[in-house]
């Protein structure tokens, strides 16, 4: 029997995607299908760059954080 979501931590909150979800999934989940610039993603505390988010899957457990950087001083 094979689970059809994933559950994990995203920014410290319990989040739910579809098996064989990615790290754009998860990014998705917070800002939709635009991805801002200037945001970066760690994944069980290493950064995935941009390039790879699509191709690096989420698994049960993973902590996830998506930052963005903020204009201003």
């Amino acid at each position: 029997m094979t689970s059809t979501t994933v559950r994990f931590r995203l920014n410290g909150e319990h989040a739910e995607l579809a098996a064989g979800g990615s790290v754009a999934d998860a990014v998705a989940l917070l800002f939709g299908d635009e991805y801002p610039k200037g945001v970066a993603v760690s994944v069980d505390r290493c950064v995935v760059p941009r390039s790879e988010w699509a191709g690096t899957p989420i698994r049960a457990g993973s902590l996830v954080e998506v930052v963005s950087a903020a204009a201003g001083g």
